[in-house]
Formats: C-alpha cells, structure tokens, sequence
C-alpha cells in the first residue's frame, strides 16, 4: 500500500498545533510501519530538518500558491502521480475532488457553530475570518468525499455525527492526540536558566497559551488574572506567547485595567523544545479555553509536573480527567478563585501535579500512530474488497 500524507506547513518556522500533531503522526509512522510506502506533501519553507526521508518515506515539496488551492489542485494532482492508493490529509480540510480515496483529520467543527460564529465577527482577525469561511465551503463536501474521517476525542466525534447527521460510524473514528516524551520536569539548572534569559521570564508567573482566537479566552483569563492581583497582592506575572500588543492593549481597556500590561510578559514565538522549560518554570498553567476538541497543552503542562486550570466544557474534562481543576470559563470569578485555592493550598497543589503525571501517561503519539495504521490497513483492505465484488 502507498500512502500519502499531506503535511502542507510542516516546513514552516513557527508550526501550530495541527502542523505538530501531523509531523509527530508521521514520525511515529516511521518507527512502527517498515512495509507500506509513504509520500508526505509539503510546500517549500526553511525548517527542512524537522523530517527526513526514510527508505519507505518519500518527502516530495510541492509548490502551488496559496492554501486553497494547493490544496484542491496541487495535492491531488501529486497524488496520482505517484500513485497513490489513500490520501490522508491532516488539517482539518482536503481536495474535493480527487481520484484517490480520502482519509480526512477533522480536528473540530467549532467554525461551523453558531455561537462560536457569533463571537468570531466581532473578534476574528481578517487572517481568520478567511479561514473560517474556507472551511465552512469544503468541510461540508469533504464530509461526503473522504473514505474516512478522523477527529480526536469522543466529544468531537459525537459533535461531528450529530451535525452532519452521520449514519455510519464505522466512516468516523476517534483517535487521541500525544504528548511527546520531550515533555517532562525539567530540572537541570542550566536549562533553566538557558530559556529564562531566552524568554526574558520573571521569577515567579503564570502561563497562559492566549491568542486572538476568539475559543482561547483571552479576555476572560486576562480579566481573572486582574481581580487576583487586585485581591492578593500577587507579584506573580503572567507569561504570554505572540501576541499583538495593539490588540492585547484593546482588551486590558476592555476589562479596565490598562495598566496590568506592567504585569505581562509577551515572549513571541517559543520553540516545542523550549516548551517544557517554560511549563517547569511556572506556578500555573491556564488553560479556560471556551471551546476545545481536545487541548494538547493539557498534557503537556501535566507532564512537566504543573497543576493545570481549565474548563469543564468540550473535550477538556475527557482529555484531563480528574488531574485538573476544572472551571466555567465564561465565569472570570471562577478562573480567579481557582488561581487563590491552587496558590493557598499545598496539600491541592501537590494532588494536582500527582495526577497529572499520572493522567499524560495514558496518551502517547505512538498508540496515536498505531491506531491511524489500522485505520488505513482497514480502508485499504475494504477498497479492494469492493473492487473485487
């Protein structure tokens, strides 16, 4: 069997979390998997060391404009040429039209619901707004097209049943997400120390993965962090990734507390490799995101020995189990007095970072790779019985 994978921004700088769950399926793919042969489909960029071919893994760097139509024209067409029997493809979207039978990675419909639609016009960048629009067109008749179809938990799945009326469970599997083995309690001191001065980090701090996604919760985690200041007297910091200042300033007006960007600490761009470093390093990881199909920081703040805050909705409660504090994120109140019980409270504190360990042991990248494998054995094994009959 020939298997192409698309992994379009897997050769670009800053990769995302669709870009690292394709690159660690893939990777993990060449491990286990030494007798079907495997075309993975990039576009051109400048981070080529991050994957290399293998006798049964052929790169093949494909240019074809943008997004769209790379993706409808360019991949497919590659496909064929090198003959392949499935095309999987990772990223939420995929040709609708090709000749080859489709494995499709729909990570979440969240773009496609109403109430997140709602906040998405107010908050949404351009960039976004884009992107939701595309998939809103294709994800429908990708829907229909793909052989199979991928997401990664259970409440995703039973989202994405409900909405597009699924029939066929058998067309729709749900796989979890890894966390990598890099992901530990980094205690070496000059490690510690080489990313602290990287990052410019502060001595003591919070952190939290906010974006301009509108699902991340940035104002309601921004706002949570401002009333525990203002009712502990904290000198905690809060640690953010990239973030735009002009849009961070919009919400701390927003909140009233303009002045608490004295208290936050913007990084940029933080490589996975340094990640663990950073988790290791904090008090707390926030992560009350609205809405998640599976939330991968989870796991790894877990696995770095970090007791982590999130939400009781989505996939949050499935993927951390009973080794997080779980909160309503549309509730500030809520988030805040989580921070004051975990920073209180030692005995909480120590029972949280317990189970955590504990809980991201029970997900790896491999038996996410394992149970893909099977996945395309039991597709390519229907596809010829149907030929035959």
């Amino acid at each position: 069997m020939k298997i192409g994978i698309e992994g379009q921004r897997l050769f670009r700088v800053k990769k995302h979390g669709m870009d690292m769950v394709a690159l660690e399926l893939i990777k993990n793919l060449q491990k286990i998997d030494k007798d079907n042969e495997y075309v993975v489909f990039v576009k051109p960029d400048e981070d080529t060391s991050v994957l290399q071919e293998t006798e049964n893994f052929k790169i093949v760097e494909l240019d074809g404009g943008i997004y769209p139509l790379w993706e409808q024209f360019a991949l497919p067409k590659a496909a064929k040429a090198h003959g392949c029997d499935i095309l999987h493809c990772t990223s939420n979207t995929a040709p609708i039209f090709s000749d080859i039978p489709i494995v499709t990675t729909l990570h979440d419909i969240i773009y496609l619901e109403k109430s997140y639609l709602q906040i998405l016009r107010s908050s949404a960048t351009p960039y976004q707004k884009f992107g939701n629009v595309y998939r809103k067109l294709i994800v429908p008749r990708v829907m229909k097209r793909s052989k199979s179809v991928i997401t990664v938990s259970n409440f995703e799945k039973n989202r994405i049943a409900e909405f597009f009326g699924l029939q066929n469970e058998h067309k729709l599997s749900a796989v979890y997400n890894g966390v990598g083995n890099h992901f530990k309690p980094v205690s070496d001191a000059n490690e510690l120390s080489r990313v602290k001065v990287k990052y410019n980090l502060p001595d003591k701090f919070f952190f939290f993965l906010g974006n301009t996604d509108p699902k991340k919760n940035t104002k309601g985690t921004l706002k949570a962090y401002s009333d525990y200041l203002k009712a502990s007297k904290s000198d905690h910091k809060l640690v953010m990734l990239d973030y735009d200042l002009t849009e961070l300033m919009k919400i701390l007006e927003e909140i009233g507390d303009p002045k608490l960007i004295d208290k936050i600490v913007l990084t940029g761009y933080v490589k996975n490799t340094d990640l663990p470093a950073i988790y290791s390093l904090c008090d707390i990881f926030l992560y009350p995101s609205l809405r998640e199909s599976f939330g991968i920081p989870i796991l790894e703040a877990m696995s770095c020995g970090v007791p982590v805050i999130t939400s009781n909705t989505s996939s949050m409660p499935e993927v951390s189990g009973k080794a997080s504090y779980l909160v309503n994120p549309f509730k500030p109140e809520e988030i805040t007095e989580a921070i004051q019980k975990i920073m209180n409270d030692n005995g909480l504190r120590e029972e949280l970072v317990e189970k955590g360990l504990k809980r991201s042991q029970k997900f790896s990248w491999y038996a996410m790779a394992e149970q893909v494998l099977e996945l395309y054995k039991s597709l390519h094994f229907d596809l010829k019985k149907h030929v035959l009959c």
